[in-house]
């Protein structure tokens, strides 16, 4: 019984919060740039599946 009384007590909430985000403090810029870096990443990876599966004279891959 004791060891599902320390289990429990583990999972409780943390009693302060420490930094609350307020609406005007929020900066779109970082999210911005994470989503154009995973679309440059993509298309990037689409480039090179391109020349070497469909054209089969692009770049090489070695090893």
């Amino acid at each position: 019984m004791s060891s599902e009384a320390t289990a429990a007590e583990d999972v409780s909430e943390p009693d302060e919060v420490v930094r609350e985000l307020g609406h005007d403090e929020f900066d779109p810029v970082g999210t911005a740039s994470l989503i154009v870096v995973y679309f440059l990443i993509l298309v990037l990876l689409w480039g090179f599946m391109y020349f070497i599966e469909f054209l089969g004279n692009g770049p090489t891959v070695i090893g």
